[in-house]
């Protein structure tokens, strides 16, 4: 499956998107949903975090981290971006930004998409990234799973990804992104829970 850049900013242009305004005691941060081309196939990149990271080790996620005093999201999704793969990207190649997502261990995340017509080299940042993944867009239409959990009414998502499963944050973006982005379809995910051992 393929979608061209022209698509994916027309779905995002017209998506309503949902913003926190009062992010109140959040920490606001940005995350870069990178499209790539690689032959025939376009998919994105999904990181892995190194175990001696303070926070969150081991964990999958998209390229991203704090929003520093004077930036925009996009600006910060850009920035790291760049230190954490090497991947060059400039505000022409933003497709749009899908809503907000507010997580357990005290930050505002806000989704950017780049959309990158190539497949520029990957330089990790040995620091924050420990493996990276390219994961083209069939995998990413996978049926997500939900289960039920004492902790929260919300149900916690999960996506089959990498011989794995992935868990919210990343697995709820990734949701998003495959549904607004690559079927079409309207889909919130500000309802879905993360996994406990998630939230701190």
């Amino acid at each position: 499956m393929n979608v061209s850049r022209e698509v994916a900013h027309e779905r995002l242009s017209r998506w309503p998107r949902r913003a926190v305004e009062d992010p109140g005691d959040l920490r606001e941060s940005a995350v870069a949903l990178t499209v790539v081309r690689r032959g025939d196939s376009q998919g994105i990149w999904i990181l892995r975090r190194p175990p001696t990271m303070r926070n969150h080790p081991n964990q999958f996620a998209l390229p991203g981290g704090r929003i520093d005093d004077g930036e925009s999201a996009v600006e910060a999704a850009l920035r790291e971006l760049h230190e954490e793969t090497g991947i060059v990207a400039s505000v022409p190649d933003v497709a749009g930004v899908l809503d907000d997502y507010p997580t357990r261990s005290g930050y505002l995340i806000t989704p950017v998409v780049c959309w990158l017509d190539d497949d520029p080299p990957l330089i990790p940042n040995p620091a924050e990234v420990a493996q990276s993944y390219f994961v083209p867009f069939e995998d990413l239409l996978r049926t997500p799973r939900f289960l039920t959990i004492a902790q929260s009414p919300r149900p916690v998502i999960q996506m089959p990804l990498l011989d794995r499963t992935i868990h919210a944050p990343t697995a709820a973006v990734l949701y998003q992104f495959a549904e607004v982005v690559l079927r079409d379809r309207p889909t919130r995910v500000d309802q879905l829970e993360q996994p406990v051992f998630a939230w701190q």
